[in-house]
């Protein structure tokens, strides 16, 4: 493949502000900007949380192009140039890349199906879900992790955990792969949901939709340990749906998001239990700020949590909302399934929504 594998749509400012005022697609089938956004257009600022995480939404950022429009929303990253990369369960695009200030800088779909092994963007709709940024020696690279689809009438596809550099292209690939290369590696997953990557460069994926196993690998992708299974006991899952490698302690540590189950489990880096930590409404995955560990619940809320493992603020409780209405609430949340931070604390959050809703809220403390 060429160095220009993925032919990423670049916008001008034109077409930015085009799709501004008919960027209806975004939600499917919104008649314009203004109804597109309902409430969050009002003159009056939509906050939330309070004190020290108080966050205002910015409700033009991730506005899409005319003809293009979110699916599913899956997950959104950070790179060290404050880019955020939203993926989405859509063929147009599969990911659109933004600064933070809400310009469109890139849009990937057919080329980046195709990077990863598939003939049709729809494919990758069928299994999109996690992706995690990765700053190592070598540079900044994104893992993305995807669900089994499939088998009916045809090949299994997806299950695969795959190494790219931020371009999209594909390093390695871990999982449903047809054969085995420098580059390839068969290997069991059922039906991975998340993957996070610790100090020394190992590398941990958990089964969250399918055996409830949490995986171990080296940085060459050599298997060290599993450890897992379904169950409520501690080393035991219900949808171990996010993990990530928490060192607000000082000592590495791994955080599964063990879902069903309405809790935190921690552990060392060589997997043997630590400590729980309960109250959680479905947490989805993590992401780690200033000292902070960030939470979204699938339970229509996110949970900010200190070293202390205490709950500092929990944020747009949307519980007991009907998801259909949501839009008309744009302090609260209906079904957070990831979320990331940037440089300047600002704060941006994906649902597991038709329509995605990708949002920005900015650090405003009080």
């Amino acid at each position: 493949m060429s160095d220009q594998y993925l032919f990423p749509i670049r916008q001008t400012r034109r077409d930015f502000l085009k799709a501004a005022a008919v960027g209806a697609a975004a939600f499917g089938g919104v008649s314009s900007t203004s109804s597109l956004l309902g409430a969050e257009s009002d003159a009056k600022p939509v906050v939330i949380g309070e004190g020290k995480h108080r966050y205002t939404l910015d409700p033009a950022w991730g506005t899409l192009p005319e003809g293009m429009k979110y699916g599913l929303g899956c997950a959104l990253v950070v790179d060290s140039q404050d880019r955020i990369y939203v993926t989405s369960r859509s063929a147009s695009p599969c990911v659109a890349i933004f600064d933070r200030d809400g310009k469109l800088l890139e849009t990937w779909s057919k080329e980046f199906a195709a990077g990863v092994g598939f003939d049709d963007p729809q494919q990758v709709v069928a299994t999109a879900h996690g992706l995690y940024w990765s700053k190592e020696p070598e540079g900044e690279f994104l893992y993305w992790t995807e669900n089994i689809a499939g088998g009916k009438d045809g090949p299994k596809i997806g299950a695969r955990v795959y190494k790219t550099d931020l371009k999209g292209k594909v390093l390695y690939t871990l999982g449903n792969v047809a054969s085995e290369s420098d580059t390839s590696q068969k290997f069991n997953f059922t039906n991975p949901t998340d993957v996070a990557v610790a100090p020394n460069g190992d590398i941990y994926v958990v089964d969250g939709y399918g055996s409830q196993l949490v995986h171990r690998f080296d940085k060459n992708f050599k298997l060290i340990r599993t450890m897992g299974g379904r169950g409520k006991e501690h080393g035991k899952f219900n949808t171990c749906h996010g993990v990530w490698i928490s060192t607000i302690k000082g000592e590495p540590e791994v955080l599964i998001a063990d879902r069903a189950n309405g809790r935190i489990e921690v552990y060392s880096l060589d997997l043997d239990y630590q400590r729980t930590i309960e109250g959680l409404r479905l947490p989805c995955c993590f992401y780690q700020y200033d000292g902070l560990i960030y939470v979204p619940e699938l339970g229509s809320r996110v949970s900010i949590l200190d070293a202390q493992d205490h709950f500092v603020a929990q944020l747009g409780d949307g519980a007991g909302i009907d998801k259909a209405k949501i839009q008309e609430h744009p302090d609260r949340f209906a079904t957070p399934h990831a979320l990331t931070v940037d440089s300047h604390g600002d704060l941006y959050v994906i649902e597991w929504l038709p329509f995605g809703r990708p949002r920005k809220f900015r650090h405003t403390p009080a």
